[in-house]
């Protein structure tokens, strides 16, 4: 699973935030009047539950963030599988460091688990089909490179990232911008309204002049409410058309005009995508798939910090 310099610091930054919620200015007092300073200990993170690995590989990140005296070994790897009672990591060292950053390592971890194996169930549904599952930026604020590389070791794909890297015109786009075909004629006051089809040529000219740009939008998508829509905005040049709340019929429509009209835009299904309807709608012929649940929706993994060495006895 590729890790980059993005994922690290946006993971560092979260933990220094989570780190002045739990410390503050101060200290785990509980832990300083109980535990002696130079009791060492060992103990590993252990699931509750089956599951799918995602971000046990970033657990030395968050050690280092606690500036702790714990070594770490990564017993699984990202993306595998797992069952109850197995181990992902090792921690050893300050007994009082492992206990000052259990919690923090702890949610991070099962966050981040629980996403992957809700996205793992979505995609073996997919097997057989051609259709690919996506997220959306339904995300944790604060969190989304890291939720996004969870849904990635769950076996799933990421949507555009923000609102830099893509064109994704909306509904709320088209009702609230203004045509730029209107006429002299037209009342200044009642603007008329853009259309999907003005809207994803607006775009991709757009996208063409800005290729040497810093951060150039690498795709242009549209949103479409019905099979007019669809038709209108088809032969427009953008790469990706999300079919948004369609009958299963009119997905087998879209996907067939679309076949038949010879173009290479990519079809998306969203809206009401869950466990019970991903299959069918999959079986239609849509390339992608994009649900909001993988993020919004998915339960934290049961997991808990088992000591191995160092406890009383």
């Amino acid at each position: 699973m590729v890790m980059n310099d993005q994922l690290e610091n946006d993971l560092r930054q979260l933990i220094r935030l989570a780190i002045a919620e739990d410390l503050d200015v101060a200290v785990d007092w509980t832990t300083v009047a109980m535990i002696d300073a130079d009791r060492r200990g060992a103990c590993e993170i252990v699931s509750r539950a089956d599951g799918v690995a995602a971000g046990v590989a970033l657990v030395p990140w968050v050690i280092d963030e606690f500036d702790a005296d714990l070594d770490v070994e990564v017993l699984v790897g990202e993306s595998e599988t797992f069952t109850p009672g197995t181990a992902l990591v090792r921690l050893s060292g300050s007994a009082r460091d492992l206990l000052t950053s259990e919690r923090v390592t702890l949610n991070l971890l099962s966050r981040m688990c629980g996403i992957a194996t809700m996205t793992r169930r979505y995609v073996e549904l997919l097997q057989g089909t051609s259709a690919r599952l996506y997220d959306t930026r339904k995300t944790t604020p604060g969190m989304r490179r890291l939720e996004k590389y969870a849904v990635r070791c769950g076996g799933g794909h990421n949507h555009r990232t923000g609102l830099f890297d893509g064109f994704l015109i909306k509904d709320n786009h088209l009702a609230l911008g203004r045509s730029k075909l209107s006429t002299d004629s037209d009342d200044a006051s009642k603007p008329t309204r853009l259309s999907a089809g003005e809207a994803a040529r607006r775009a991709v000219e757009m996208r063409g002049g800005l290729m040497n740009h810093l951060v150039a939008p690498k795709i242009v998508e549209i949103e479409v409410d019905g099979l007019d829509q669809f038709d209108e905005v088809l032969r427009t040049g953008v790469d990706i058309i999300l079919l948004d709340n369609f009958s299963i019929d009119d997905l087998r429509t879209a996907v067939k005009a679309r076949d038949e009209a010879g173009v290479g835009v990519e079809l998306e299904a969203s809206g009401n995508i869950n466990i019970d309807t991903i299959a069918t709608v999959a079986s239609t012929g849509v390339d992608r798939i994009s649900s909001g649940a993988l993020t919004h929706q998915a339960t934290s993994l049961d997991l808990g910090m088992d000591w191995t060495e160092g406890f009383a006895t």
